[in-house]
Parts: structure tokens; C-alpha cells; sequence
């Protein structure tokens, strides 16, 4: 009975063979298709075409819908029917792009375009929407302008007024030069600091900027004309690096000491008139101040040379012939009111 009991059962295979097997039939089969031992389908799978058309939803009779023919990884495309609404917008798209072609300037043309049946164009649209908003302010723009311009910063209402107005014409006049946010550049003055050539109150800014400076078509611009001390021959090589190094000195940069000596006695026979003794400058000719750490131009020592040597020449243009006095008035208020007004 021991001997039965050891011996393997013999007989139909147990649940592990039968998934066994099936795991090697499916393998095979694997194999099979990598091999390219079976075929390709020829054609993809169409759908049965139903015997009779069958009854859908709420007694509504359903209809198969047709194949494309178009198949990819076994999926069928259906060729359904866009929905009607969407179809309708799409036409009237349609309509509405043939009415606006003919109303409206649509076709360009080498020197303009289509002006349309309605004869109206984004110019004329642009220049009635100007002409509104002078309209609107047509009152304050001639407060503005009438008004004394030592009243205008105790007025909140005018204050608010060119601050924005003002903000606008600088941005569309002035930030070319100054910067947009008016912090200048090389050669271009900065309007945020303190440091002003012809002075910062609200009349020297308004002033500057209804003549300019140097501005050969107004008789009445702010003038004033460095020498050219080198290239008229006024001074030496050797005599301008001395002045040089001396105003490097004013300003506590690195210089020759030797030669600042020697340039202290060229500066007080050539240069002080404008410049001052202590070289704080004098703004009512607009000659600026040498003892500071604001330098228009730079403050190395070639740079300092050069312009010693050949002179600037810097031109502000005069805005009285292109701007209204009102416009004017808010850009002077703008720019004072940035924080380096005086």
C-alpha cells in the first residue's frame, strides 16, 4: 500500500498543464506572426451590413453607418455626418466673409486698398476716436494751458491730468532720447536724478522745452559752446591731460597727482569761467557741474580728453513748433514730477 501511495498519478492533466499548454499554443502563435508565417489581412474588417434596419431609441429607426474604408491597428473609421449646427456656422462664416469683403477695405491693392461699398477706413476710425477724446478734453487742456505754471502742482485736479496726459507725450516724444523710463543714456540726459544742466524747477524744464538747446531753428533756444581747446590749438597735448587728471581729481577719481597740480593752474586760466572755481559748474549757461559722480558723457579719462580736445555739441530739439502749449505744460509737469524736479 506504501508502494501505491508514492507512485505519480497517471491520468488526464491537471488545471497547471492545461494553462501551460495554452501559454505555449499562445506563444507559438507569437512567434508565428513575428516570423511572417501567417499572413497579413488583405483588406481591413468591414462591418456587417445588418439584414434588417433596426429599431433604436424612443421607436427611432437606426441606420448602420458606412465605413470609410480607412482602418489603422484594427480600428474601423465611420463615416458619420458633421452635426447641422456646426455645418450652418460654418456657411454663415461664409456669407458673413463675402459681405465684409465687399463693405469693408479688404483687398490690398499696390497703393492702398479696397475701400468697400461703406467708403470707411481704420484711418477715419482712428482720427474720429482723436477727435472724441479732444473734444472730452477740450476744457481742461485749455485750463492747462492758461493757467500759471506756479499754480498748476496746487491744483490736484491738473496735477492728475499732466501727469497722465504729460506721461503719454514723453512716451512718444521724448523716450526715444531719455529712455521710457526717462533714466537716459550715454550722451542723454538723466530726468530721475538732480543733477540738471539749465536747472530743474518746473519753469527751467518748461522753458527747455520750448526751445531746446542749441536748436538751430529757434531764435530763442538755450545756447551755450564749449571751445574746442585742442583742435583750435587753444591748449597744448600735454596741458590737456592736466586738466584731465585735475577734474578726475575734483571727483575723487583715480588721477596723476603731479600732473593735477599742473592742471589746476590750466583749469583756473581756461576752464573756471564756466565751470566754476570748485568746479560746480553753472547752470545758466548750462555748463555742468565737474565735482560730482554724474557724467554725461563718461567719466574715463579718454573720454574726458576727447571732449576737451574737440568740444560737445549735444542739441536737445525745441518742441513750441510741434507740441500745444497744454502739451507742453504736462510733460514739464510729467518730467518734474519724477523725483529729480526741483
Amino acid at each position: 500500500m506504501a508502494e501505491d501511495k508514492d507512485k505519480p498519478e497517471t491520468g488526464a492533466p491537471g488545471e497547471d498543464d492545461r494553462i501551460g499548454l495554452e501559454r505555449q499554443a499562445a506563444d507559438s502563435e507569437h512567434a508565428a506572426k513575428l516570423a511572417g508565417d501567417i499572413p497579413p489581412r488583405t483588406a481591413p474588417d468591414r462591418p456587417a451590413a445588418p439584414k434588417k434596419r433596426a429599431r433604436g431609441r424612443h421607436g427611432v429607426i437606426a441606420h448602420e453607418v458606412p465605413s470609410t474604408g480607412h482602418e489603422w491597428d484594427g480600428i474601423t473609421e465611420y463615416d458619420n455626418p458633421m452635426p447641422r449646427w456646426w455645418l450652418w456656422t460654418f456657411y454663415a462664416t461664409i456669407v458673413w466673409a463675402v459681405f465684409y469683403v465687399i463693405a469693408y477695405p479688404a483687398i490690398p491693392l499696390v497703393n492702398g486698398a479696397t475701400r468697400g461699398l461703406l467708403g470707411t477706413t481704420n484711418r477715419q476710425q482712428v482720427a474720429a476716436e482723436i477727435e472724441r477724446f479732444d473734444q472730452a478734453n477740450a476744457a481742461i487742456q485749455t485750463r492747462l494751458a492758461s493757467v500759471e505754471l506756479s499754480e498748476i502742482p496746487n491744483d490736484p485736479e491738473l496735477v492728475n491730468y499732466a501727469t497722465n496726459a504729460g506721461g503719454a507725450v514723453f512716451r512718444t516724444w521724448c523716450a526715444q532720447c531719455h529712455g521710457s523710463g526717462a533714466a537716459g543714456a550715454r550722451g542723454y540726459p538723466n530726468l530721475l536724478d538732480n543733477d540738471w544742466l539749465w536747472g530743474g524747477t518746473l519753469e527751467d524744464i518748461h522753458l527747455t522745452l520750448q526751445h531746446g538747446i542749441r536748436d538751430p531753428n529757434d531764435p530763442d533756444t538755450r545756447y551755450s559752446e564749449m571751445p574746442r581747446f585742442g583742435r583750435d590749438g587753444l591748449l597744448e597735448r600735454p596741458q590737456i591731460q592736466q586738466v584731465v587728471d585735475y577734474v578726475l581729481s575734483l571727483s575723487d577719481l583715480p588721477h596723476d597727482a603731479a600732473s593735477a597740480a599742473e592742471g589746476a593752474v590750466v583749469y583756473a586760466e581756461n576752464c573756471a569761467a564756466c565751470h566754476a572755481e570748485d568746479g560746480s559748474g553753472d547752470r545758466t549757461q548750462g555748463a555742468p557741474n565737474l565735482a560730482d559722480a554724474v557724467w554725461l558723457y563718461g567719466s574715463e579719462p579718454e573720454t574726458l580728453n576727447r571732449i576737451i580736445t574737440e568740444g560737445p555739441y549735444g542739441v536737445m530739439p525745441a518742441w513750441a513748433s510741434r507740441l500745444d502749449e497744454a502739451d507742453i505744460r504736462a510733460v514739464s509737469t510729467y518730467v518734474h514730477g519724477l523725483g529729480g524736479g526741483e
